[in-house]
């Protein structure tokens, strides 16, 4: 892509108008499902197919978000929203699910796919591995530097879109869970009910503790350019079309360079202003902030200013006329976008009068393009002299010029070829086996317990640790960081080759963009729990990766789980504090920073229910679940593999947690069946 392209969010009909009469290049929007903004009011099969066409004509792309996690029994629908997408001609579609991808390939292969914000594509390895997926574009995630982005830019070959405006989550897309298991809303299924708005304090008081302020680069946006974005995002498919139209218009002028109003558009939405808080850096508590009633209220006021942006058609195609006034032969109009070209012809001229029809006359005619996208760019006029020809009649022939113009830009739809997916039944072992996540050796050392089928261990402490790495050897797995910002994943291959040296043959993937660097290395890839996988389509294509077995995401059911069919071997986690929240800006800091945390900080909700967090080397956070997961007690059919993951337990607690896993027992503390017993949104 040559020309940076502003792109807009479209929640619905007014939001589409105000983002293309605003000046937008292109918009994303949703089908009436399988989008992460569920909540929008969206497009059904024919609105989707007149969106489409109103961007279209007037030149703008469309882009269309399916990209939410999918269960075996909606791949059927999904393939019916491809069609939807298929037919209305649309010019990409965002995806988060690898099965998703799958289907898209293979039922409109001309179609362009965009890995989303979801995908958790935070580095250069994530980037990569997009393209190798067949993904023409990568949206980068929200929570890199300028100097982050610039070096993923420089390092592959796939355009990269980032987002410069609107809200921010406070976790790493794709690895939220917060709102699924407090509440059955998950925003890998497009329904996040933004808990992360509620009022959780941390150890120094501070309230709203993990509600950040919106973003705004808009006035970084020639730094991204530079930096190789091709496609600048704005968030917003739940905001009103003023916000739209407000957006794209200080983006616009920033592009074009000038002085984009930010006056307005912290007006018209903020939480107490913005932040450039990623983007330099400096995350710290300078980036927390709530939407206030006097927030509101501003809004509230600048709405009609603001509606004034988008109340005419913007002319904004440039067209070439010619006209020809000729004795004796039909008056012809010609126009011409320089890909299409639409002639009309009329009678023939009548000798004149009185007046003659000049020059003047036929260019006033023609240039008059009101109430269409066109602009006249410039005009040929070619007569005889002496000639009548009325102003009614020429006028009736631009417009009939101009509405053939306008049916050839119409969209044509992609080729849709179903594609049958066929899910073969799997028969797990009769009993699962054990799997232990530890966050070093200590336990195993000290206790010497030995009855597990797999041991995994964080790979910088497997690195450490030698001598319990070659102890364990084919049994020890090591884990792979679930983030790994730029500086870390252009040290990945090192720390790879270093584990085989120790012997250690097996790691988890917890990221696509892992894979094929672990692939290249020789190593035995287990696919971790932070793939996201809900369905046996994913599973096949993380097989094809390369991927020998694969832990099956919390928020399964687990008669879903036991219903997963094809080949590739897959388990479950069965014990632990779950991370719900993997978070860059610690939540935990005050205003001194990290100064004065204690190693183990943590947030209360509003009933005042603890949230543990841990800090992952200064890198990011995690937010632990207030109850441990454990379904130790349950029939775990269906699956190879159960996963006691320990995080903050001590060795007493993860003794008791053992014995009565071992023995099929209840425990008699606090817990949570999680997701695997309840329907999920």
């Amino acid at each position: 892509m040559t020309k940076a392209e502003i792109l807009a969010p479209v929640g619905g009909r007014e939001q589409l108008v105000a983002a293309v009469r605003c000046g937008a290049d292109a918009v994303y929007m949703g089908t009436s499902g399988f989008n992460a903004r569920q909540n929008a009011q969206n497009f059904g099969e024919a609105e989707l197919c007149e969106a489409v066409e109103y961007c279209k004509v007037r030149g703008v792309n469309v882009h269309v978000t399916l990209n939410t996690l999918v269960f075996d029994d909606e791949l059927d629908e999904l393939k019916k929203h491809i069609r939807y997408v298929a037919k209305s001609g649309a010019d990409a579609i965002i995806i988060q699910d690898t099965a998703t991808a799958r289907l898209v390939r293979d039922c409109v292969p001309d179609i362009a796919m965009h890995a989303s914000t979801q995908m958790t594509i935070h580095n250069s390895l994530g980037a990569s591995a997009a393209k190798e997926l067949g993904f023409s574009r990568a949206v980068l995630a929200r929570e890199l530097t300028y100097d982050e982005i610039r070096s993923i830019g420089q390092s592959v070959d796939i355009e990269l879109e980032t987002f410069v405006h609107g809200a921010l989550c406070t976790c790493v897309s794709g690895a939220c869970y917060l709102s699924g298991m407090i509440g059955g809303r998950s925003g890998n299924r497009g329904c996040c009910a933004q808990p992360c708005r509620m009022d959780f304090k941390n150890s120094h008081g501070r309230g709203y503790a993990i509600s950040l302020k919106d973003m705004s680069y808009v006035n970084e946006i020639n730094k991204l350019v530079d930096a190789g974005v091709s496609s600048f995002k704005i968030e917003g498919r739940m905001k009103r079309p003023e916000y739209v139209a407000a957006a794209v218009t200080a983006v616009r002028a920033a592009l074009d360079g000038k002085k984009p109003d930010m006056k307005v558009l912290e007006d018209v939405f903020s939480r107490d202003g913005f932040t450039t808080g990623y983007f330099y850096g400096k995350r710290n508590t300078s980036m927390y902030g709530v939407r206030t009633k006097e927030d509101a209220n501003t809004s509230r006021s600048v709405f009609g200013e603001l509606a004034a942006l988008y109340r005419a058609e913007r002319q904004s195609v440039p067209i070439g006329v010619e006209a020809s006034i000729r004795r004796g032969k039909p008056v012809e109009v010609a126009v011409n976008d320089g890909e299409h070209f639409a002639t009309v012809t009329g009678e023939a001229p009548q000798e004149a009068i009185n007046r003659p029809t000049g020059y003047d006359d036929v260019a006033k005619a023609m240039s008059k393009t009101g109430g269409t996208p066109f602009y006249v760019e410039g005009i040929r006029v070619g007569f005889d002299e002496g000639l009548s020809v009325p102003g009614g009649v020429l006028n009736a022939l631009r417009r009939e010029a101009l509405e053939d113009l306008m049916a050839q830009r119409r969209p044509s739809a992609h080729e849709y070829k179903d594609a049958e997916v066929v899910i073969t039944k799997y028969t797990p072992e009769d009993k699962p086996k054990k799997r232990l996540r530890f966050e070093n050796f200590d336990f195993v050392a000290k206790s010497g317990y030995n009855d597990f089928d797999k041991l995994i261990i964080p790979m910088d402490k497997v690195l450490k640790n030698p001598d319990m790495a070659k102890r364990y050897r084919a049994r020890l797995v090591a884990e792979i960081p679930p983030i790994l910002w730029e500086s870390d994943a252009v040290a990945l291959e090192a720390k790879l080759i270093e584990l085989k040296a120790l012997s250690v043959e097996h790691v988890t993937c917890p990221n696509v963009g892992v894979i094929p660097a672990a692939r290249a290395v020789g190593m035995t890839l287990h696919g971790d729990v932070w793939l996201n996988v809900t369905n046996s389509v994913a599973m096949e294509e993380y097989s094809a990766m390369g991927v020998e077995d694969i832990t099956v995401s919390f928020e399964t059911g687990m008669n879903r789980v036991k219903a997963l069919g094809g080949e590739m071997p897959r388990g479950i986690i069965a014990w632990g504090y779950l991370p719900l929240m993997k978070l860059r800006c610690c939540p935990a800091k005050g205003d001194k920073g990290c100064g004065g945390c204690n190693g183990r900080p943590f947030l209360t909700d509003g009933k005042g229910v603890k949230f543990e967090l841990v800090c992952r080397d200064k890198k990011y956070t995690e937010l632990l679940n207030s109850v441990p997961l454990y379904v130790g007690d349950k029939k775990l059919g269906g699956v190879d593999f159960a996963t006691l993951y320990f995080t903050i337990e001590s060795d007493k607690e993860i003794s008791g947690v053992l014995a009565a896993f071992d023995k099929g027992q209840d425990l008699p503390i606090p817990h949570t069946n999680g997701l695997y017993y309840r329907e999920l949104q």
